[in-house]
């Protein structure tokens, strides 16, 4: 077992070995199409409290908290918190719907997201460009395993098959790639990694659950399946990102690495090679 792996889990590697499914969390851990969400959506937030009125320790303390803990979970989910929030400070005289404060984000957001894409069709950009240092090979290797995989993430499904479509991974999924829908829950990571395990009868450590956000990995502990944390800096798309790691830690990761650069490494390891 490399040091690059590290383990957290003292008791994991005695499940390991019997993985026949896998989630895998597409933004920030496969795609960094949308990387730099974050310094969207906190600005965002703050300014749909504050409401043009300078903004108190306090409120960026709790949007930035907020933010960091919801991170993986569905965007209607973190503007239904903003809406709360905007409501309970008092400050706003216009107060609107989460899904206008979404409407908002997302507006801002497809600017970054629609000049990547942009560079992509005009070859500026190849798609392993914007994916993290050796994820295609991870995909592959699980491929060659008969792995079972699923992409999931917290972002509009639309644009969830778009981006991987056009990083040119959809062939890995299938028809399981999931993203959010306003008016159902059935795409939440907990609900996806509920179905995998009871739709096919699996124990959990037949399912691997690979992330970078703190939701998948809450969900994947609470099922009992191995949990992966994946906690890259995503401008460079290789190395350790510490503020990621201990965020991963809180959430009760198993392993975590700092990309697929050594996949190799990671695939004996996780099949108990």
């Amino acid at each position: 077992m490399s040091s690059w792996i590290e383990v957290l889990n003292p008791n994991i590697q005695s499940r390991l070995g019997h993985i026949k499914y896998a989630l895998i969390d597409f933004d920030g851990t496969i795609s960094v199409i949308r990387q730099g969400w974050e310094d969207v959506m906190i600005p965002l937030m703050i300014e749909m409290i504050c409401e043009g009125k300078p903004p108190t320790p306090e409120i960026e303390q709790e949007v930035r908290e907020y933010v960091d803990y919801s991170t993986g979970i569905l965007t209607m989910k973190q503007m239904q918190w903003l809406a709360e929030a905007v409501h309970r400070y008092g400050l706003a005289k216009h107060p609107k719907r989460p899904q206008e404060y979404k409407r908002i984000y997302n507006e801002r957001l497809l600017v970054r997201v629609e000049e990547r894409l942009r560079k992509l069709v005009n070859d500026e950009l190849n798609p392993d460009d914007l994916m993290i240092m050796g994820s295609r090979n991870l995909l592959e290797e699980l491929n060659r395993r008969n792995v079972v995989m699923y992409l999931a993430s917290g972002t509009d499904h639309e644009y969830v098959s778009r981006e991987a479509e056009a990083l040119k991974i959809t062939q890995h999924f299938d028809n399981r790639i999931y993203g959010a829908l306003d008016h159902t829950e059935t795409h939440t990571k907990e609900k996806i990694i509920q179905g995998i395990l009871d739709d096919n009868n699996l124990r959990g450590d037949h399912l691997l659950v690979v992330g970078d956000g703190p939701v998948e990995i809450r969900n994947a502990k609470f099922r009992e399946a191995i949990a992966l944390g994946v906690a890259t800096d995503e401008v460079k798309r290789c190395g350790l990102n510490l503020h990621k790691r201990e965020r991963l830690i809180a959430a009760g990761a198993d392993l975590i690495i700092p990309d697929f650069a050594r996949v190799k490494d990671l695939i004996g390891y996780l099949f108990g090679n």
